[in-house]
């Protein structure tokens, strides 16, 4: 066995998650044990394989590599093969797994966990009139990992699935940030229920509710307002943000039943974001408008509403330009799901690498250094 090869006690806790994933096939007539097929997709994805052909090219050439950590009795499978399999496996269980895998990995509680949701544009199914993948997913943004997904039913919206989502984490004291679709009642009392606090963009889907942030602000007495200013010059533009935020929230409106009853649960304060922005002597104000269950100081709102649009930068354009997946053409089965969620595998792992290179070129050093591979592996505590 190689220097680089990596004692299997090691990666105990991966493939134990992956031994969780039920197996459908006789036991007999296995040649190709489920948990290897996966710790091949995660090793590939890894290395900079973008679909199934690729992934079993890397695993034909990486095979000694493999064995290091499994037996491989009968070596890689053909492509075709390895494709339906991951169209057979239950995405649920699946996800399961991994949020299992990412719980026992990193077990210290997310500070702030962003929710958002991404469609997979070429997973649809014209045919059979198949609509795309679209996946929530919840991320850390403080860890920069992802937590956790749950799929929209195609007869559904994220507002369905964001309480399934919230029921599968640990979010006692996190405080969670989603986008407007999720500004409404029943998605604040699941997080309040989940033992977290929430922020919450107020957009045209409350206009009752952003009305009343636009007047409040507009005429507020400045003994009621907290401020921060921060200002970012760079290539001719000028751009100044002022954020302010209030707890004095009881004149916020009600539609319960009884006076005085807040429409959202455990309001605490209601918050304002103006972004004034100069170039080229052209000048252009926009403003911005929040509510939170949490006390949050302005420069503590400032931090959890730029930390929220790390889920777009840090994971949805990730997987998009570095990972392809807006690229994949997987429309049968569970292949889109699952290939997804192996993804977030391979994304994890490698955003955990100790050194400053981007992800672009982890995965190509990956692609040809063991050694760089198995240090990637090797991330995963005991």
């Amino acid at each position: 066995m190689d220097d680089w090869s990596l004692p299997k006690p090691r990666l105990a806790l991966l493939l134990e998650h992956f031994a969780a994933v039920e197996d459908v096939r006789e036991p007999w007539r296995v040649a190709y044990p489920l948990r290897e097929m996966l710790f091949l997709a995660v090793c590939a994805t890894i290395a900079n394989c973008d679909d199934y052909e690729d992934i079993v090219d890397w695993g034909e050439a990486n095979l000694k590599f493999l064995r290091g950590f499994s037996d491989y009795h009968f070596g890689i499978p053909c492509a075709d093969w390895l494709r339906s399999l991951m169209n057979r496996i239950d995405p649920s269980v699946f996800s399961g797994a991994f949020r299992a895998w990412v719980a026992n990995c990193w077990p210290g509680r997310p500070e702030l966990v962003a929710i958002d949701g991404k469609t997979s544009r070429r997973s649809h199914n014209k045919k059979t009139g198949k609509g795309p993948l679209h996946l929530v997913s919840a991320y850390a943004t403080n860890s920069r990992l992802v937590l956790a997904q749950e799929a929209v039913d195609e007869k559904e919206n994220e507002i369905v699935a964001i309480p399934k989502l919230l029921d599968q984490l640990d979010l006692d004291g996190a405080l969670v940030s989603i986008d407007a679709i999720a500004c409404n009642p029943a998605i604040a009392e699941a997080i309040v229920a989940a033992g977290a606090d929430y922020l919450l963009p107020v957009k045209e889907n409350q206009p009752t509710l952003r009305a009343e942030a636009e007047s409040y602000f507009a005429s507020a007495p400045r003994q009621e307002l907290d401020i921060a200013q921060s200002l970012d010059k760079a290539h001719g533009r000028l751009e100044i943000r002022t954020h302010k935020v209030s707890r004095s929230v009881g004149w916020v409106g009600s539609d319960r039943a009884f006076p005085g009853a807040k429409r959202f649960p455990r309001l605490a304060v209601i918050g304002m974001i103006e972004t004034q922005i100069e170039k080229r002597e052209k000048v252009s104000l926009e403003r911005r408008y929040y509510i939170s269950s949490r006390p949050l100081s302005p420069e503590a709102f400032a931090d959890a509403v730029r930390s929220h649009w790390g889920i777009e930068n840090r994971v949805h354009w990730v997987l998009d330009v570095t990972f392809k997946e807006d690229l994949s053409r997987l429309r049968i089965g569970h292949g889109a799901h699952n290939m997804a969620v192996v993804r977030h595998f391979a994304l994890n792992l490698v955003r955990q690498a100790k050194d400053k290179r981007a992800i672009k070129r982890r995965r190509k050093v990956a692609s040809w250094n063991p050694q760089y591979l198995t240090e990637m592996l090797q991330l995963i505590p005991r």
